[in-house]
């Protein structure tokens, strides 16, 4: 589903298997001889949140939370795919609070804003989603105690 946003087109889009192939390899070959690069690491992240997989985009979040924890110089450029990282996970409100941190720092940056756009309509989708889930067990509930009355009745 294609957003109307477009700036956001790093949550739609992903790496095919050949291209995130290669930086997994890179990452393992650094990783095999004790010396990763922080830049092989984000790009190995960047790929795996790209990822429709739910496993990769949780391997991307997690070596983006480690690059931004030990490398402060490096932080700002963590904050977009950490916030997006969580929007495909569905971790709105960690999506919000990364996406925000970078709009503090970078009001006119169009990816934040845009993605920002995109975290409120899914939880405003969601909630939605969320209310009519709940009015139907509602009613389903009502029912079946009109029949449990019902049948209470007629002995």
């Amino acid at each position: 589903m294609p957003t109307e946003l477009p700036y956001a087109a790093d949550a739609e889009e992903s790496l095919s298997y050949d291209e995130l192939e290669v930086l997994r390899l890179q990452y393992q070959k650094e990783l095999a001889q004790s010396h990763v690069t922080v830049q092989t690491k984000f790009n190995y992240a960047w790929g795996l949140v790209k990822s429709p997989l739910r496993e990769h985009q949780v391997e991307g979040v997690r070596l983006l939370q480690e690059i931004y924890r030990a490398e402060p110089a490096r932080r700002r450029e963590c904050l977009y795919y950490l916030a997006l990282g969580h929007y495909k996970m569905g971790n709105y409100e960690e999506a919000r609070r990364f996406n925000a941190l970078l709009l503090d720092k970078e009001p006119a940056n169009l990816q934040a804003q845009s993605l920002a756009g995109l975290i409120d309509n899914r939880v405003t989708r969601d909630g939605y989603i969320g209310m009519a889930i709940v009015g139907g067990v509602a009613a389903l509930g009502t029912l079946v105690l009109a029949s449990v009355i019902r049948r209470a009745s007629r002995k």
